[in-house]
């Protein structure tokens, strides 16, 4: 959410940045909202005073008339409503400013590397899919899946189970130990105000699974994504100076419709409507979010190097950020079956926007209420991780080595093998 005074004294720069973000919201008509609602609230407050002075003099003579200005502050405060949620209507509309050393651009052509990692191994032998090793190892099945549930989900069997679990339990381990995150095992679902202060709602409505309960009017989502949950711990709270950093680390099966994404994918385990994500949240100061970023991807990177997986860093430009974010890192990691990098990992920063929505303030050093930074970050997507294993550590017989950083997370086996039939 953007602050309107803001808006107001910066227009066409405001106007600018966000056409750079290939937003379609109508900015045209905002200040002309703006400036009647603002006429609205004066109009009523002067009436308001009249009618308490009335009520002061307690001259009879003036009853009438104090009733008469009573029947038009109700008409105005109705009209000021109507105004009020226009104009919020269009700002809950407009995505968030990017930050002035985001590059320009209108989609992912313009993003740019910073850092290439890793070794990229060559084999001897055509490295297999995920899916394809997954088959082979009777350790992945899509089509069970697709009888009990539909497309875009899929059974982990037997050791691939247990490499899912260990990823996990060895990803929060790091987190919570080496990079100073607090585990939260948080509820899996939201409600719409909730989902309203991370940005999900009311633009993305058409992607989140909705739950449907006996109350109508009591909207419950799954979650997109733990962010939504974790973020919002701060949801209209007013917090101290002291209590600041807050990092949170959660990790959750995720729930998406994927709209829009019909024909991307459909094959394996890239892009599903559910699967498991370790999340990272932080609350902090709100000039202290660039640095904080930073430190977060290094958080998210360092589960990479630990696996020993090839990956690169990449800004993400204007037009390819997320609606929430103000700066934004994708961390890609190699998959040998494709011969190129996929999405592991995206940390954003998202300044004060989100803090607005929720109303989550914090007493800075001067006494002053004023918003928190926010930030999130994958730290990382399991099953994405669990396909850069598969793929990186594959053997020719279609066996899974494992990486030495998760063998104590599973019995200290050194390799996954076909089952025998």
């Amino acid at each position: 959410m953007h602050d309107i005074k803001y808006i107001r004294d910066n227009f066409e720069t405001f106007k600018k940045k966000i056409s750079n973000r290939n937003n379609t919201a109508k900015l045209d008509n905002l200040l002309n909202i703006d400036k009647e609602n603002r006429n609205l609230i004066q109009e009523k407050e002067t009436l308001e005073k009249q009618k308490k002075d009335i009520s002061k003099s307690k001259d009879e003579k003036m009853f009438q008339k104090s009733k008469e200005i009573s029947v038009k502050i109700k008409e105005l405060l109705d009209d000021q409503l109507k105004a009020k949620y226009q104009l919020d209507t269009i700002l809950s509309s407009i995505p968030n400013i990017p930050n002035d050393d985001v590059p320009i651009g209108s989609d992912e052509k313009s993003n740019k590397v910073l850092e290439t990692k890793g070794e990229i191994k060559s084999k001897s032998f055509k490295e297999k899919s995920h899916h394809e090793l997954g088959e082979k190892l009777g350790m992945l099945d899509f089509d069970l899946a697709s009888k009990t549930t539909g497309s875009r989900f899929v059974f982990v069997k037997d050791k691939l189970a247990l490499m899912e679990r260990a990823l996990s339990n060895f990803m929060i381990d790091i987190h919570t130990s080496n990079n100073g995150y607090n585990e939260i095992s948080p509820p899996l679902m939201a409600s719409e105000n909730t989902m309203f202060g991370t940005g999900q709602l009311p633009k993305f409505e058409n992607d989140q699974f909705e739950i449907k309960l006996d109350k109508n009017d009591e909207r419950k989502f799954l979650i997109p994504t733990a962010e939504v949950i974790l973020t919002n711990i701060v949801k209209n709270q007013i917090l101290k100076l002291s209590d600041l950093p807050l990092r949170f680390v959660a990790s959750t099966p995720c729930f998406r419709k994927e709209a829009g994404s019909y024909g991307k994918d459909t094959k394996g385990m890239i892009r599903q409507h559910q699967f498991y994500k370790v999340e990272l949240v932080s609350i902090v100061e709100n000039d202290h979010c660039l640095k904080e970023l930073e430190r977060m991807t290094n958080c998210a990177t360092m589960i990479l190097d630990r696996l020993k997986l090839p990956y690169r860093k990449i800004i993400l430009c204007t037009g390819d950020m997320g609606f929430s974010a103000e700066k934004t890192y994708d961390i890609e990691v190699w998959l040998p079956s494709e011969k190129k990098y996929r999405e592991i990992s995206s940390c954003s920063s998202c300044g004060t926007f989100q803090s607005r929505r929720m109303n989550s303030r914090y007493k800075n050093v001067k006494n002053e209420n004023v918003f928190t930074g926010t930030l999130n970050g994958s730290g990382l997507a399991i099953g994405r991780t669990l396909i850069a294993v598969m793929e990186n550590y594959q053997d020719e017989d279609g066996s899974i080595i494992i990486p030495d950083a998760l063998r104590p997370y599973m019995n200290n086996m050194e390799k996954i093998s076909p089952i025998k039939s």
